[in-house]
This record gives structure tokens, C-alpha cells and sequence, in this order.
């Protein structure tokens, strides 16, 4: 018998419906993830006793979903579903059933579950509970789905985006019937909120396997939410820099961050991972040949940021994200020297002005993530700049140099004081000064930086 150690909560859940005669089992991707060896996000429990019946049980519960079954039950401040068991109706919207019937029977409940990996159930009393074959499924590292393919998809579309997503996340293969009923059910992505699919792909990019977005975009998924990779995967790069299409460019970048953007917050490793996804997204629309046969993508990254943006909206992403997203888009391609020559602190200076340090740890790592997708024999003399590019980038904050507005000696208050008229003229004078101090750091003293501005009252004298 397979044995999970279940959470002292969970047991106490399980043992109180016991005991009032009722069955109950933690359920689905708790059982999944705990046989698996990961730490569960939540546990699920089923049982056959009704909702009112759990509500009399526990003092404490949430009608999180009480017409289909479910009630939360509160211990402390940890939230645990509980769910009867139940046969769906009809479902009319490609997610929701119109109707659900309660039944006595955990096969019954267990059958109407997507993937054979989600559908174990599991007591300390009965131990593990697989009537579809889960068990062998995770052995052999398989996405199967319960029951016919074709049923399952039919009853929610979501699941088309989940199978891919559980293959990234879990690193399994997904099995052929299950394969051929995505590719014939691609289109009912349509019929799915946009949310929904947004969290499908997130969970995918920030997986270990974002190179999985390539099987969605071969089963006809990305052409409903993202028909952009669709474009990028049929881009050439006929350049010396590049060896591959812009769409496998990508999927490469992404590859290379798994494992090394682990250190940033989870926010950040989010943005990272759309930056990465959506860094060349412009190429396609910007991509001209000359006469020599050599392709060019000139503007590709503002061209990038605007694009990135607009898909993010339509993605219903938040603005900090959208916004977020586009900046590090617009600056992806920032050059600290030209080629074979030395990389200059003023030009580092001027990125981390551009940037700004809160972002520069995630742009370095979106830098580094799309030189090493590109053509290897090139790599050495680009990593070598980007390492002194950041070496220097922390140099220069470590010294404290301006880099900012706010870090500027003087303030529109000062140059009020020196005579500047109120209005646009103090902001363009403190621009003026910003820029001279990135090219100047010891600059940037009261003194200098007053006798400079008074220069900028004087026409001719600027």
C-alpha cells in the first residue's frame, strides 16, 4: 500500500466525518503531488456526506461552492475544501456543468475527474484508492485522461490547457489518444475565459518545461490565445547572429532561465519569463532582407514593448505587469560597447539611468537568457561584455553615483531659488543636469550643478 503522510488538519477532517459514519479522502492533486515526492499547495478532501451534513460537523465553514458540493472548512486560519461526492450533468459552456447530482459512490465521483494522475483518492484507513490506473500513470510519467479522451474534452476545454501544462510542470509525456483529442478540440479554447487560459500558460512558462509552449503551438492551442508565437515560429533569422527562427530563439532564452531566475521574487520571475516569451514578438512585423540576403530587424524592440503590451492587455494581465513587461522589452537589446571594444562605465551608467536598479538584476538576466539562444561561436565576446557591464553596474551603485533625478544634487526648489520661472523650464533644466552628471559623475555637487543651471538662464551661453 502506497502511504501519504497527510497534514495533522487534513487527518482531523477525515477522522471527524469517520466518525459521524460518513467516508472521506484527501483527493486529486494533493495525492498526486505527495505520491510524486512535491509539497502539495492545498488538500482537497471528498466525501459522501452532503454539504449541510458538513456544515453540522465543523463551526467554522464558507459556502465557497455549495450548489456543486462544496464547502470550505475553516481550522484556524487554513481553509480546506471539502466536496461530496458527485456525477456532473450536461455541460453547456465548455466548463461548467448546467447541474450536478450527489451520489454515495467515490468511483462515480472519481470518473468525472480529467487525468488518470488526478483522479487517486487517499485515507489513512483505506490507503490509496486507484480505480484509473494513476499510479502506473505517474510511474511511467504519463498524462492520460480518465476515461475517453474525447468526453473529458468535450465537458471542459480547460483541460486542453491543463495537460499540456501538467506535462511542463511534471516533466511527462502526454499520451497519444489524449494528444490526437487536444488537436480535435483546440478550437473550444475559444469558449474559455481568458483568465483562465492566462493562468494555464503562467503556471506553464514558470515550469521547468517552458519549452512545452512549442507542443501547445503544435496542437493548435497558441493559434486561439497566441497567435504571435505562431508568427515568430515561421520567422527566419537569416543573420550571423542568430542560428535558429525567431519562435525556437525563444523557446531557447526560456530554457535558459530555468533554474537561474530562481533568486528573484516571484513577481519578478514572472515578468522575466513574459519578457523572455515576448522579447522578440516585434521581429516578424519589422523583419526586411537586403541585397546580400541578410535579414535585419531594426526597431524590433520598441516595435516588442508596444506589441508585449497590447497582448498582456489582452491577456488581462495587471498594468505593474503589462508596464513592467514593456520596459524590460524596450531595453532588451541595450549595447554597452560596440563589437570587440571595451565596455564603458558612462554607458553603463546611462542603462542603469534607463533601467533603473530596482529592474537591473532581471534585465541582466533577460540580457543573458537571449545571447545564449543565439549563435554560439559569437557567444564568448557578448557574455564577456555583459559580465563587465554588470560588474560595472555594481560598482557604480555601490559608489553611490547619481543615476537618477531624485538623486541629483539640486531640485526644482533650488533652481527656483536661482531664478528659474516655475513650469516646464525646471523639469527640461533638471533633465539638462541629469544628463551631464551621467557623463560627469563627480559632477553632481550643489555648486557645479547651480553654476550650470545658471549657465542654462543665459541664452548662448549652453
Amino acid at each position: 500500500m502506497d502511504t501519504i503522510q497527510l497534514p495533522e488538519k487534513v487527518k482531523y477532517i477525515i477522522q471527524e466525518l469517520r466518525a459521524d459514519g460518513f467516508e472521506a479522502f484527501a483527493v486529486g492533486g494533493c495525492v498526486r503531488d505527495s505520491l510524486l515526492g512535491r509539497i502539495p499547495g492545498d488538500w482537497d478532501i471528498t466525501t459522501n456526506a452532503k454539504p449541510a451534513q458538513v456544515k453540522q460537523l465543523f463551526p467554522h465553514t464558507i459556502d465557497t461552492g455549495i450548489e456543486h458540493g462544496t464547502v470550505t472548512v475553516m481550522l484556524e486560519r487554513d481553509g480546506f475544501e471539502v466536496t461530496t461526492y458527485r456525477i456532473d450533468g450536461e455541460y453547456e459552456d465548455a466548463r461548467h456543468p448546467k447541474q450536478v447530482e450527489f451520489t454515495q459512490n467515490l468511483t462515480e465521483d472519481l470518473c468525472r475527474r480529467d487525468f488518470t494522475i488526478n483522479a487517486m483518492a487517499y485515507s489513512d484507513e483505506t490507503g490509496l484508492i486507484d480505480v484509473f490506473g494513476g499510479m502506473r500513470d505517474l510511474e511511467q510519467r504519463v498524462i492520460r485522461c480518465v476515461g475517453r479522451a474525447d468526453d473529458r474534452f468535450d465537458e471542459d476545454a480547460l483541460r486542453i490547457m491543463r495537460a499540456v501544462r501538467f506535462s511542463a510542470q511534471l516533466g511527462f509525456s502526454i499520451e497519444q489518444d489524449t494528444l490526437r483529442s487536444i488537436a480535435s478540440h483546440a478550437g473550444n479554447l475559444s469558449r474559455i475565459s481568458i483568465e483562465r487560459i492566462r493562468t494555464e500558460l503562467t503556471k506553464l512558462l514558470l515550469s521547468d518545461h517552458p519549452e512545452r509552449l512549442l507542443a501547445a503551438q503544435e496542437l493548435g492551442l497558441t493559434r486561439v490565445f497566441l497567435p504571435e508565437f505562431d508568427r515568430m515560429l515561421a520567422t527566419p533569422q537569416e543573420n550571423p547572429h542568430h542560428i535558429y527562427d525567431v519562435g525556437a530563439h525563444t523557446i531557447h532564452a526560456l530554457q535558459h532561465l530555468v533554474g537561474r531566475d530562481t533568486q528573484l521574487p516571484p513577481k519578478n520571475q514572472l515578468i522575466l519569463r513574459y519578457a523572455v516569451l515576448l522579447h522578440d514578438v516585434g521581429k516578424p512585423a519589422v523583419r526586411t532582407v537586403d541585397a546580400a540576403g541578410v535579414a535585419h530587424f531594426y526597431h524590433h524592440a520598441e516595435t516588442g514593448a508596444d506589441m508585449a503590451r497590447e497582448i498582456l492587455r489582452r491577456l488581462r494581465f495587471d498594468n505593474e505587469t503589462i508596464g513592467s513587461v514593456g520596459h524590460l522589452i524596450a531595453l532588451h537589446d541595450y549595447r554597452y560597447a560596440s563589437e570587440n571594444k571595451a565596455v564603458s562605465e558612462r554607458t553603463v551608467r546611462r542603462a542603469v539611468n534607463r533601467v533603473g536598479p530596482d529592474w537591473l538584476e532581471t534585465h541582466f538576466l533577460l540580457q543573458e537568457a537571449d545571447l545564449n539562444a543565439q549563435n554560439p561561436a559569437l557567444l564568448p565576446d557578448k557574455l564577456r561584455q555583459l559580465s563587465e557591464a554588470k560588474a560595472l553596474a555594481g560598482r557604480i551603485l555601490s559608489a553611490g553615483q547619481c543615476i537618477s533625478l531624485k538623486m541629483l544634487a539640486v531640485n526644482g526648489s533650488d533652481l527656483i531659488a536661482a531664478g528659474f520661472p516655475p513650469g516646464k523650464s525646471i523639469g527640461a533644466a533638471l533633465d539638462d543636469l541629469l544628463n551631464y552628471v551621467l557623463e560627469h559623475p563627480e559632477a553632481n555637487t550643489r555648486e557645479e550643478l547651480l553654476a550650470r543651471a545658471a549657465a542654462l538662464l543665459e541664452p548662448g551661453k549652453h
